[in-house]
Formats: structure tokens, C-alpha cells, sequence
């Protein structure tokens, strides 16, 4: 098997199922040789399995995945630092956005009790910790028989336009964008097919917040979809970025690092190269 890369991964930090150590050790069985672990609001995963990727033979990319609000509604953006360093004030303000989220939890759990839901702040918190997030009030709601499966839960009572979501105070977009440049990073739009409205007509002003790549590759994306984000990233002179997001057969079956969803995902070696160098994807002139 070839070296494969994988730019965006959950541990149990965030709302993947394994652990920061566990998780690159599952990536070197997989045949990944470059991880970026890309947890929700906190760098402590990757922190954490630092130790690991030596023994494992992995280089270990830092990273995050933010979440900010672009024209009302939550949209993701991924930050990379490739040259991480200690990041100090990155982390200072990403402490701030885990006091949002933690605020928007205590409200959620009223909520989902005003609709008959017998759910704890400290049972969700004993799974997510620091980073508890809906993925984990999911989880309660199956195993206490309150859903058939994950998505029930979501798209009934956790998705923005459900009626057990409350409103978490999230960053905008240009934020977003702006504090993972300012700590000299790279920042990334995450799975840009689950941006509400037209990707395409919105370019102009996602670049002209800074945006500086696009996740191109990612397992929800169809090898059109792949096509047509590289095509961006050449118009606007964007970096590529991509991965499979994975978070654990428990949380996302059939998604496997490296490869994605029963194989559909294979990163191109030179995105790594090029995500070191800031090398965007040349531009063909059609700004």
C-alpha cells in the first residue's frame, strides 16, 4: 500500500471515539504516514498524541477545526500550523470558545428536558469532556431508546433548525479566519458541501475575509464535487487541503482514515508538500 495522508481526524478529545494515542496508532495500521488531527476547539488532542507518532513512524500535522457563523448559520473552517510552536494566544482565544460551548451545553440540557428527556450536563460531559458537543447528547438519546440512530437525533432535536437547538455564541467566519492567520496558520474551508448556500458564488467574499485553502477532498465529496473545489482553489489561488474525517466506526461507520468512506478518498501527495510551503494551486485566470 502506497503512503496516504489524512488532514482531518477527531480523537475522544472531541467527538471521536479514540483516544489521542489510540488514534495514531489505528492511522499507522491504516497506512497513513501524515495526520493532522483536527479536533473541535482544542488543540488537546494533538497535544497529547505528540508522544506517539514517533514510535508510530507518523509525521503529526497540528490542527483544528473551528466552528463560526457565515451568514447565519454554523459553517466550519479548519486551521492548520504546520510550523505549530506554542501558539500561546491562538490558545488563549480558543479557551474562550470552549466557555461558549459550555454555556450553549447547560442551555441545551434545559432545553432537551423541557421535551421530556431525562439528560444529565454530567452524563454528557462524562463522555466529551472539556469539548462536550451534540454528537455526544446523540449518543445519550440512542442509548437511552429516545432515537432509532444518530440522525434521528439530529435532524429532530440538534441541528440548527430542529427544536431542541439552542444557540451557541460561535465567532464569525472573518474571525475565524482571522486569528488562525494572525497565529500563522492556514485556514481551510471544512467540507464546503455542507455549506448552506452556493459555494461557488460565495468565493469572493470567504477570500476576501483571508480565507486561504479549501478542503477539496473529504469523504461526503463525489469525484465531481472533488473536481469542481480543485477548479476554486486554481481560480482563487487557494491551498487544497483534505481528509477523511474520521471520528471512529462507532460515530462514523464505514469512514477509515486515509481512505475515507468504502474507499472514495485518496489526498494527493504534493497537499502536503505544498500545505509546508504555502504553495497554492495556480491560478488559470478566471477570478
Amino acid at each position: 500500500m502506497s503512503a496516504l495522508i489524512d488532514l482531518h481526524s477527531h480523537t475522544n478529545e472531541s467527538d471521536g471515539s479514540l483516544a489521542p494515542a489510540e488514534l495514531v496508532q489505528q492511522a499507522a495500521r491504516d497506512g497513513v504516514t501524515v495526520l493532522a488531527i483536527t479536533d473541535h476547539d482544542t488543540l488537546s488532542g494533538y497535544d497529547l498524541a505528540l508522544a506517539a507518532a514517533p514510535a508510530a513512524g507518523l509525521e503529526l500535522v497540528c490542527g483544528i477545526e473551528l466552528s463560526t457563523k457565515l451568514r447565519g448559520s454554523s459553517t466550519h473552517l479548519l486551521g492548520y500550523f504546520p510550523a505549530a510552536g506554542e501558539l500561546t494566544e491562538f490558545r488563549q482565544w480558543v479557551r474562550g470558545q470552549q466557555r461558549a460551548r459550555k454555556d450553549r451545553n447547560i442551555r441545551l440540557v434545559a432545553r432537551l428536558r423541557e421535551l421530556g428527556f431525562s439528560i444529565t450536563l454530567d452524563e454528557a460531559e462524562a463522555r466529551g469532556r472539556g469539548m462536550t458537543g451534540r454528537p455526544h447528547f446523540a449518543a445519550i438519546m440512542l442509548e437511552k431508546g429516545y432515537v432509532r440512530d444518530y440522525r434521528q437525533a439530529f435532524d429532530e432535536y440538534l441541528d440548527e433548525s430542529a427544536k431542541g437547538y439552542v444557540y451557541r455564541q460561535e465567532p464569525t467566519f472573518a474571525e475565524g479566519v482571522e486569528v488562525i492567520r494572525k497565529a500563522g496558520g492556514i485556514a481551510s474551508l471544512a467540507h464546503p458541501t455542507r455549506v448552506r448556500g452556493d459555494v461557488v458564488d460565495m468565493m469572493p467574499e470567504l477570500c476576501a475575509a483571508g480565507l486561504n485553502a479549501i478542503e477539496a477532498y473529504h469523504s461526503d465529496h463525489t469525484v465531481d464535487e472533488t473536481a469542481q473545489f480543485v477548479v476554486l482553489a486554481r481560480r482563487y489561488g487557494l491551498l487544497v487541503t483534505g481528509g477523511s474525517d474520521y471520528h471512529g466506526e462507532s460515530v462514523k461507520p464505514g469512514v477509515r482514515l486515509g481512505t475515507g468512506y468504502e474507499g472514495n478518498l485518496r489526498v494527493p501527495l504534493d497537499v502536503i508538500g505544498n500545505l509546508r510551503n504555502g504553495v497554492a494551486v495556480a491560478s488559470d485566470g478566471r477570478h
